[in-house]
């Protein structure tokens, strides 16, 4: 089955899901947040077949989420580093193990996250930067924003 392309949808979910909407993605970028850099590397750890890795950090290349490096002229070889905008998904990455430790690590968390500068095991919230209240779906309310295209055509 071929997959959709959202790129002509007008929504920042249907276009983050553009770049890194497939689960091969994601686990690439989560390995590049590990340290994982090198080709053998992702594929040893992922176990993915030669032909889908190289499609998926082509992709993620050319989405600008990972970079070539060079580490060997000869013979050529690169890996591949988050880029600014790779980096930019540590939150989506970090809800997203977050949301499986909840719902589907009956024996616990695999990985724990610590604060480098105190140890401590730190968990994502979302808060309001006026208050600090923490946020949940019922606490907030969805409004149209500048690039909203029905609002700057008028209607």
């Amino acid at each position: 089955m071929e997959r959709k392309s959202f790129a002509g949808m007008h929504c920042s979910v249907a276009q983050c899901l553009e770049a890194v909407g497939d689960w091969w993605t994601m686990l690439i970028v989560r390995d590049a947040f590990l340290g994982i850099g090198r080709f053998d590397q992702f594929q040893q750890r992922l176990g993915i077949s030669r032909n889908v890795l190289t499609q998926r950090l082509a992709h993620l290349v050319r989405h600008g989420v990972l970079e070539r490096v060079p580490y060997s002229e000869h013979p050529p070889r690169y890996e591949y580093r988050l880029t600014d905008k790779g980096r930019d998904l540590w939150p989506v990455l970090t809800a997203m193990r977050q949301w499986g430790d909840r719902w589907a690590a009956p024996d616990g968390p695999p990985l724990l996250v610590e604060h480098t500068a105190c140890g401590r095991v730190v968990e994502q919230t979302l808060t309001c930067p006026s208050c600090g209240d923490r946020l949940g779906s019922g606490d907030v309310r969805v409004v149209r924003g500048p690039g909203d295209l029905d609002h700057l055509a008028g209607t």
